[in-house]
């Protein structure tokens, strides 16, 4: 997990050079996170999610393999949980995220700072369509003032955060309830 969490952070930062330990890493890294950026369904246009998703399922079986040697068993209760868990960590993820990028635009906004730059344009490219979508919902079609849209779809955001971890913790506690 590490490995991979290490030569996800040196994909972002492509002039850093580390030689052969670039390399090696490369070598022992790149075909399993390889297997998830195949897959369409974890990419978008400006963001590829593959590799919290290959993360999710490292943490996973380190967990399913670490019940195992201290246990000796687990039950289908236990490994449905680990995976609900796994899957709200990658999607808690994203949606704080885009709670942050939203929150940060909402600043900028309001301090007037300079709404063109560049920096704002790739924010905007990566929360328009979600706020697109929740605006669209909530406002069925209507035009909205720029800042009521970005505040909207914050608390929107917010507030299924919030409910759908509240909803995990619950499904959660339940699965690992069950006597099988």
């Amino acid at each position: 997990m590490i490995l991979c969490a290490i030569r996800v952070f040196m994909s972002w930062a492509p002039g850093l050079q580390l030689g052969k330990l670039e390399y090696y890493m490369a070598r022992i890294v790149d075909p399993y996170l390889s297997l998830f950026s195949r897959m369409t369904l974890f990419r978008t246009r400006q963001f590829d999610f593959s590799p919290i998703i290959a993360l999710a399922v490292l943490s996973v079986a380190n967990n399913l393999f670490s019940t195992l040697a201290l246990t000796g068993r687990l039950s289908l209760g236990f490994v449905a949980s680990l995976i609900l868990g796994a899957a709200w960590s990658a999607v808690s993820f994203v949606l704080s995220f885009l709670i942050a990028c939203i929150l940060i635009r909402i600043a900028v906004y309001l301090l007037k700072l300079n709404s063109v730059h560049p920096v704002w344009m790739v924010v905007d490219s990566i929360i328009n369509p979600v706020l697109f979508q929740i605006n669209r919902l909530i406002y069925h079609g209507k035009a909205v003032d720029y800042l009521q849209g970005l505040i909207t779809g914050f608390l929107v955001l917010l507030l299924c955060r919030a409910g759908l971890g509240a909803l995990i913790r619950i499904v959660s506690g339940l699965l690992l309830a069950l006597p099988f």
